[in-house]
């Protein structure tokens, strides 16, 4: 396959951040190759038949992925021991870390049906730069609308008694089964190039008056299993490639780990005062100058 190392480590890098950032990891892998004219990424066709750019994009999934689990360990072997709790016991009580485990549970299934109902239709998009780049724009409207729905939550909050206050904003385990389901459908727009896991599902949770961190934290924990078994599910399509590529997607999943647990990091910290306007405010002008650059090109050379 006809792949650099300065495209696996651009790619990486991109991957890497974006992934947590809620601007469209899939959208910008989609875009920027686009616009830097490495057409070489989505014309070889030698993953069975397929191109091979969607494969190796997901695989850097995987280095992201990983990071997060690292990351989040606590999180991950709670939810471990309470599959063995819930099954002995059979039951769960709201407000617990088994609950918040249950959450999780629920909150993934609805990007893991879809996904898996509308693989090829959605596969197709990814050789469409100016479709990512149109999603991008819808992107930053829909982290827009949940801002808006985040203020207008804290300008009823400043009307409250001290009492109805502390109950005003949710914390992760005072959402219902009902509540997470949503809140996953809503990571189920991730599949369109241009929509960002991260940035649909804190909209979702904003939506239902979780605060900023605990929104930014539930939409990784939830992207976590539908990334890895993604990334694993497309990695046999890229065996057969010869060692020099195979190494450097090693190298590219490694490099996207380490971007994505540096951004983990830093979104865990930005999310405790921060907000998600300016991210809406990118995606709106990263999507508009991609698709005007895209249309120029196109109309070049016709």
């Amino acid at each position: 396959m006809d792949l650099s190392w300065l495209q696996v480590i651009f790619l990486a890098l991109l991957q890497g951040v974006t992934e947590l950032f809620p601007i469209s990891s899939l959208g910008h892998t989609v875009i920027l190759p686009g616009l830097f004219g490495w057409g070489n990424l989505y014309q070889n066709h030698a993953c069975g038949g397929e191109s091979c750019f969607l494969p190796i994009i997901v695989a850097l999934h995987l280095g992201t992925a990983i990071a997060l689990i690292i990351y989040y360990w606590r999180n991950w072997l709670q939810v471990g021991r309470s599959v063995i709790s819930i099954a002995q016991h059979r039951g769960i009580r709201k407000g617990t870390d088994d609950w918040v485990s249950w959450l999780i549970i629920v909150g993934t299934i609805p990007a893991v049906v879809i996904g898996a109902a509308l693989q090829n239709p959605l596969e197709k998009l990814f050789a469409s730069p100016l479709v990512a780049a149109t999603f991008l724009v819808v992107n930053g409207s829909v982290l827009f609308l949940g801002e808006a729905l985040r203020r207008r939550s804290e300008a009823n909050f400043n009307a409250l008694s001290p009492k109805e206050r502390e109950a005003h904003f949710r914390t992760l385990s005072s959402l219902s089964w009902k509540e997470a389901l949503i809140v996953g459908s809503a990571q189920a727009l991730a599949l369109i190039p241009g929509f960002s896991r991260s940035g649909t599902t804190m909209a979702a949770g904003l939506g239902v008056r979780m605060t900023y961190l605990d929104a930014a934290r539930f939409s990784f924990l939830l992207g976590t299993p539908v990334i890895f078994g993604a990334a694993v599910l497309k990695l046999p399509k890229l065996l057969h490639q010869p060692t020099s590529v195979l190494l450097m997607i090693v190298v590219g999943v490694v490099i996207s780990g380490v971007a994505a647990y540096l951004s983990t990091m830093f979104l865990e910290k930005y999310f405790e005062k921060g907000r998600v306007d300016p991210f809406a405010y990118y995606c709106w002008a990263a999507g508009l100058l991609a698709i005007g650059i895209l249309l120029f090109v196109q109309h070049a050379a016709a």
